[in-house]
């Protein structure tokens, strides 16, 4: 285990729970070392009583369950570049037809599009926010091409 508290994660802790639990320890006490161990990053003691009463029901894991939901494998970079030349081949391409296109949800595509190509929408184009995408887009084959230039003249 870390002697940093931001380091302590919730794996090494729950570990630690079971530990004082598997000791006989109360949860008020384990609470108590935590506390004085992790300070403000210790387990509040509510969330330690729940974890002992689930080590009583037989339940040792000190690993997440699984939750339901999607993950977020949508936002891939082959997305993103298939959403940013669908915009450059239609400035007025909307959110929806983006989505519909390509299968994946508007609320990912507007996110995408806002948040990883830094757009917006104005007068019904999509417009670059500050270039940042659109730059970075075209400088990148350059790039890599002088990387390619320079690794091949070291050798």
């Amino acid at each position: 285990m870390s002697g940093d508290a931001r380091d302590f994660n919730n794996i090494e802790t729950r570990t630690v729970r079971l530990f004082f639990f598997l000791q006989g320890k109360a949860p008020r006490e384990i609470h108590a070392i935590l506390t004085e161990t992790l300070g403000e990053h210790a387990p509040l003691c509510a969330t330690v009583k729940n974890r002992m009463a689930q080590f009583k029901r037989g339940d040792f894991s000190t690993c997440d369950a699984p939750r339901p939901g999607r993950h977020k494998t949508v936002t891939t970079p082959e997305i993103i570049d298939q959403i940013h030349e669908l915009i450059l081949e239609d400035f007025r391409i909307s959110a929806k037809s983006i989505a519909e296109q390509l299968g994946i949800s508007r609320e990912r595509v507007g996110s995408i599009i806002h948040e990883d190509l830094d757009m917006r929408k104005l007068s019904a184009k999509w417009v670059p926010k500050y270039l940042n995408a659109d730059k970075k887009r075209q400088r990148f084959p350059v790039v890599r091409a002088t990387f390619r230039l320079f690794s091949a003249r070291s050798k």
